[in-house]
């Protein structure tokens, strides 16, 4: 089952940039309803995320970034081991944050699930205060 995973045409994939040249081993991919991302050549890592537990998305593009075409996105999750997902200067990352923009909602819409669902399993604000 998981070979299956990996063998699915993926609606993006995208590897991190220095300058222009995408000679690094983290790779990012979209697939599934889940966010992947991989790192690593001898020991390798992987982390998995369903696209409808992204509560945030933010682009960050610095000069450099901007000369050579890439940004980073950044996903704020209610994963608990993956709380925060960086796809670190990936190029075409404003469209990449646009599309994943689309489908954390339609993946939400399709579900069922609604922002007060998000609220209590990203830890409730009602455990902040006493009752007393």
């Amino acid at each position: 089952m998981t070979e299956s995973l990996h063998n699915e045409e993926p609606l993006w994939e995208g590897r991190r940039h220095v300058l222009w040249f995408p000679f690094t081993f983290d790779k990012y991919r979209i697939a599934k309803g889940r966010i992947y991302c991989q790192h690593g050549l001898v020991s390798q890592e992987e982390h998995e995320c369903l696209i409808y537990r992204v509560l945030d998305i933010s682009l960050t593009r610095t000069l450099g970034n901007r000369i050579c075409g890439t940004g980073t996105v950044t996903l704020k999750t209610t994963d608990a081991t993956d709380a925060i997902l960086v796809l670190k200067n990936i190029k075409n990352s404003r469209e990449v944050k646009e599309m994943l923009s689309e489908l954390v909602e339609s993946e939400r819409q399709r579900k069922g699930i609604t922002g007060r669902e998000f609220f209590s399993a990203a830890g409730s604000y009602g455990d902040d205060f006493d009752d007393e």
